[in-house]
C-alpha cells in the first residue's frame, strides 16, 4: 500500500497545520510502497482485468450517425463559429475597438491587395478582389478572431511562378497587322486574361483540396510543417519577391522567370539591363521604402503611445499617386503606373476545369503553406488572449474561402502577418474588424477604384519589400539554432538553400523531404547506455555519465531512446551487443573451439587434462593442460612437445562463459514495435539464450504490449513472465533466479524477499537486493 505522511505525528489537526505552515519550504513528501515483484504474467492474471468494450461495427456507424437536436445544433455551431458568439456579442465594449482595428487594418489591406497582385502576375484590380470576398466568408466560418486573412506575399508569390510557367510571354507575342518587318507585339490583354483563368482555377483547387482535408479531420498535415522548416522556407520566399520587385523598383522591362534558378536568371536579367534603368523610377521608389521604414519603426518604438498605427502604406498610395497624376509621370518620363482598374464587382463566372490537370501538384502546396501560416499565427493569438481555434475548422474556413470566392475571379489566399498584428494592435475583439476592413475594400472597388489608376509600380515594389523586413529578420534563426539545434538548424538551411534555388515549389518538397528523414535519421541514430543502480534509490542511469551509477555483477541493463522497427531493428541489435560486451555468436564459436580442442586431446589418448581458468575483462578464460609436452621450459617458453611425455601443454582458448548472466532491456522510451522489429528481438533472445544469458523486458507500456501480443512476440522462448513493469522489478527477480551469482549475498539478500519499499523517495534494504554485489 502507498501513503504521504510527515516526518512526525502532530498532537492535534491545528498544531499539524501550524506545522506544515511552519515548514512549507522545507517539506519533502515521502514515499513509502511495498510489494511483491510483478512480472507482466502476473499483472495480466491478477491485478488488470480489460473492460468488455466490444460493440459490432454496425454498432458503431449507428452512434456515429445518430442524429439528435443536441448534435445538429453542436454541428451547426463548429460549421459557422459566428453563432457562439455574435448572439452575445457586447456591442458596448467591443463595438468601437472592432471599428477603429477594422479602419485601420483596411487602410493596409488596400495597398496591400493591389501589391501583392503584381506577385501572382495578374491586373492590380484583382488582388482587391483577393482582399474582399474571402475576408467576408472567413468572418462565418472562421475560428480565429484576431487573424486578417486576404493576399499575403508568399502565396502570392507561389502563384506567380504557377501563372508564369502556364502563360509565359513567349505565347502572347504578335506579328504586326500591316505586314511590315517590325518586331513582335505583346498582347498584353489576351496574357493577362489567361493568367488570370489559371490563377482562378488554382484557387478553386485549393479551396477543394483545404475543404476535402478539413471534412476528413486532416488538420493535423501542418505538422510536417515544423518552425525551421516554415521560417526557412518563408526567408527563401522573401528573398524570390525582392528578386522579383527589382525591376519595378529600377523600372526596368525585363521576362518574368519560373522554375529552378529562377532567382538567378532574374537578377542576372535585371544587371543586364541595369543602363535602360528609369531614374525618376528609381528615386521615387527609394523615397517610398525610406517613409516605410521609417513610418513601421516609429510604431513599432511607439505602439503603447500611438492610439492607432500610423498608416503609412495608405499615405504611400495617395501621395505617390498624386504626384503622378500632378506630374504626368507615365507619360512625360515613362514611370510604369497601375492602369486601368475597372469600377465594381465582376459577375461570377466558372472556371476553366481544362486546366485542372497541370496544376494539381502546385494547388497542394499552396494549400498545406496557405493553411500552416494561418493556423500557426491563429494559434498563437489564440494563446495570448485565451480562447482556442480548431484546426480542422480552419481548413475548412479557408477552404471555403478560396473555393467560393474563385468563382468572384479571386486568387488563394491566406493571413498576412503584418495585417493580423495590426488588427490585434489596434484593439480588434472580433472579426468583425475583418468584416469592416473588406468593406472598406468594397467601396474603393465599386466607388473610387479609378483614382488610384496613376499609381506608380514603384510605390507597391517599395510597400512589397519594406513589409518583408520582418521575414528578413529570420537569418538571425541561425546562430540560435546553431547552439540548441544542429539538425534543426540543417532543416533551416536546406529549406531556404533548396527553396531560393529550386523555386519555392521544388524547394518545399525538398524541405519536407529532408525533414522526414531527419526523423528517420534520429531514429536510426538514437542514444543507448548501459545503466547502473543509484544506491538506496529505485533508479537507473547511464553509468558511463553519472559517478554514482553502479552496475550489478553479471546483469546488464541496455537503454535506448527510440522505438524498435524496420529501419532501426539491426542497428538496435548491434549496439546491444556492443554495449554489453556479450556477443552469442563469438560465445558460440568459442564453445565448438572448446570441443574440438578436447575432442582432439582424447583422441591422442592424453594420459592426463587438467583445465585451470582465469579472469580478464569480466570473462572466464579456460585453460586446458595434459601430459605431452617437451622436457623442459626455458624463461617461461614451452618447449617441443614430441621430446618428453611426462610433462603438461597449456592451450589457450578463447573465452567460452560469458560473466553476464542476464539482460534487462529497458524499454520505457519505446512507443510501438513492428513485426520486423518483434523478430528481431525475439531472434536475439534465442542467441543469448542458447549461450546461457537471460533476456528480459522492462518498461514497457500497455499499448506496446497490445502490439507484442498481436503480433505473436510471446510464443516459445518468449513468456509475458520475461517482462517486467519497471527496471527494478526485473533486477530484483534476475539477482534472486539466476544461480550463477559470483558475489555472497547479504543477510536479507539471500532470504526469498520479493517486496520493495522506500522511504524520502529511496528505497530501503528489501529494494536494494543483491546491491552489495553490485560494483561501481
Amino acid at each position: 500500500m502507498a501513503e504521504i505522511s510527515n516526518s512526525r505525528e502532530p498532537a492535534s489537526l491545528m498544531e499539524q497545520d501550524e506545522a506544515v505552515a511552519r515548514d512549507e519550504a522545507d517539506y519533502q513528501p515521502l514515499y513509502r510502497i511495498e510489494r511483491p515483484v510483478y512480472d507482466e504474467a502476473f499483472i495480466s492474471s491478477h491485478l488488470l482485468n480489460r473492460k468488455d468494450n466490444s460493440t459490432t461495427l454496425g454498432q458503431r456507424l449507428a452512434q456515429q450517425f445518430q442524429c439528435s437536436s443536441k448534435r445538429a445544433k453542436a454541428a451547426a455551431f463548429t460549421f459557422l463559429p459566428i453563432l457562439t458568439w455574435l448572439p452575445a456579442y457586447p456591442v458596448k465594449q467591443y463595438l468601437f475597438s472592432d471599428v477603429v482595428s477594422g479602419l485601420s487594418t483596411g487602410v493596409v489591406q488596400l495597398p496591400q491587395g493591389l501589391a501583392y497582385a503584381m506577385l501572382a502576375a495578374v491586373p492590380p484590380v484583382y488582388g482587391l478582389y483577393s482582399s474582399f470576398y474571402p475576408v467576408l466568408l472567413y468572418t462565418f466560418f472562421g475560428t480565429s478572431r484576431h487573424i486578417s486573412v486576404g493576399t499575403f506575399a508568399v502565396i502570392s508569390l507561389m502563384i506567380g511562378a504557377v501563372v508564369v510557367r502556364e502563360a509565359p510571354d513567349s505565347m502572347f507575342y504578335l506579328l504586326p497587322t500591316n505586314g511590315s518587318n517590325a518586331s513582335t507585339v505583346l498582347d498584353v490583354e489576351a496574357r493577362d486574361a489567361r493568367r488570370v483563368q489559371v490563377a482562378v482555377v488554382l484557387t478553386t483547387l485549393v479551396g477543394i483540396i483545404q475543404l476535402a482535408l478539413g471534412l476528413l479531420r486532416f488538420g493535423f498535415v501542418a505538422i510536417y510543417l515544423t518552425e525551421p522548416l516554415v521560417r526557412g522556407f518563408t526567408t527563401a520566399a522573401a528573398v524570390h519577391v525582392v528578386v522579383s520587385q527589382l525591376k519595378y523598383l529600377l523600372g526596368v522591362k525585363t521576362q518574368r522567370f519560373s522554375g529552378p534558378l529562377s532567382a538567378i536568371y532574374s537578377v542576372t536579367a535585371v544587371l543586364s539591363d541595369i543602363t535602360s534603368t528609369n531614374v525618376p523610377t528609381v528615386i521615387l521608389g527609394l523615397v517610398c521604402i525610406v517613409f516605410l521604414y521609417v513610418a513601421k519603426d516609429l510604431n513599432e518604438r511607439f505602439k503603447k503611445k500611438l492610439p492607432i498605427p500610423i498608416p503609412g502604406e495608405i499615405i504611400v498610395v495617395i501621395v505617390s499617386t498624386g504626384v503622378s497624376y500632378g506630374l504626368s509621370l507615365s507619360e512625360d518620363y515613362k514611370v510604369q503606373v497601375v492602369g486601368k482598374i475597372p469600377t465594381g464587382l465582376l459577375p461570377p463566372a466558372a472556371p476553366e476545369f481544362s486546366l485542372l490537370p497541370s496544376l494539381v501538384t502546385d494547388s497542394f502546396a499552396v494549400a498545406i503553406v496557405g493553411f500552416s501560416m494561418g493556423i500557426s499565427l491563429a494559434k498563437t493569438f489564440a494563446l495570448k488572449h485565451g480562447y482556442s481555434v480548431d484546426g480542422n475548422q480552419e481548413l475548412i474556413a479557408l477552404g471555403l474561402c478560396n473555393f467560393i470566392s474563385s468563382f468572384f475571379q479571386t486568387f488563394a489566399i491566406t493571413c498576412s502577418m503584418s495585417r493580423s498584428l495590426v488588427q490585434e494592435s489596434t484593439g480588434g475583439k472580433t472579426q468583425i474588424a475583418g468584416l469592416l476592413a473588406s468593406l472598406m475594400v468594397l467601396l474603393v472597388v465599386v466607388a473610387i477604384g479609378f483614382v488610384f489608376q496613376p499609381l506608380p509600380q514603384t510605390a507597391l515594389a517599395a510597400i512589397i519589400m519594406v513589409n518583408l523586413l520582418g521575414m528578413f529578420k529570420q537569418f538571425r534563426d541561425i546562430p540560435a539554432l546553431w547552439r540548441t539545434s544542429k539538425i534543426e538548424l540543417a532543416i533551416w538551411l536546406v529549406a531556404f538553400v533548396a527553396s531560393v534555388l529550386l523555386g519555392l515549389d521544388y524547394g518545399l518538397l525538398v524541405a519536407i523531404s529532408f525533414a522526414i528523414l531527419s526523423v528517420i535519421y534520429r531514429t536510426q541514430s538514437p542514444k543507448s547506455a548501459i545503466l547502473g543502480h543509484i544506491p538506496g534509490t529505485g533508479l537507473y542511469c547511464d553509468v558511463d555519465e553519472y559517478e554514482e551509477a553502479a552496475e550489478y555483477e553479471g546483469i546488464k541493463i541496455f537503454y535506448s531512446n527510440a522505438s524498435v522497427y524496420f529501419v532501426n531493428s539491426d542497428l538496435y541489435v548491434s549496439a546491444l551487443k556492443q554495449k554489453t560486451g556479450v556477443d552469442p555468436e563469438a560465445l558460440q564459436a568459442a564453445w565448438k573451439t572448446q570441443k574440438k580442442v578436447m575432442k582432439k586431446a582424447k583422441s591422442n589418448n592424453n594420459p592426463s587434462l587438467k583445465l585451470c581458468g582465469t579472469k580478464q575483462q569480466e570473462v572466464s578464460h579456460e585453460v586446458l593442460s595434459y601430459e605431452a609436452v617437451a622436457e623442459g621450459h626455458r624463461n617461461g617458453q614451452l618447449g617441443d612437445s614430441g621430446s618428453a611425455s611426462h610433462s603438461e601443454e597449456a592451450v589457450f582458448l578463447e573465452p567460452a562463459v560469458s560473466a553476464v548472466h542476464s539482460i534487462i532491456l529497458d524499454w520505457t522510451p519505446c512507443s510501438f514495435i513492428d513485426s520486423v522489429g518483434a523478430k528481431a528481438i525475439k531472434q536475439v533472445i534465442k542467441e543469448y539464450a542458447a549461450v546461457d544469458v537471460q533476456v528480459v523486458l522492462a518498461g514497457c507500456s500497455r499499448s506496446l504490449l497490445c502490439e507484442l501480443d498481436t503480433l505473436q512476440f510471446f510464443s516459445g522462448v518468449v513468456s509475458t513472465s520475461m517482462v517486467f513493469p519497471t527496471t527494478h522489478d526485473a533486477v530484483l527477480r534476475c539477482l534472486r533466479s539466476n544461480p550463477r551469482i559470483s558475489a555472497a549475498p547479504t543477510n536479507e539478500a539471500a532470504q526469498p524477499q520479493h517486496s520493495t519499499e522506500g522511504s524520502s523517495g529511496d528505497l530501503t534494504r528489501k529494494a536494494d537486493l543483491g546491491a552489495r554485489s553490485a560494483k561501481p
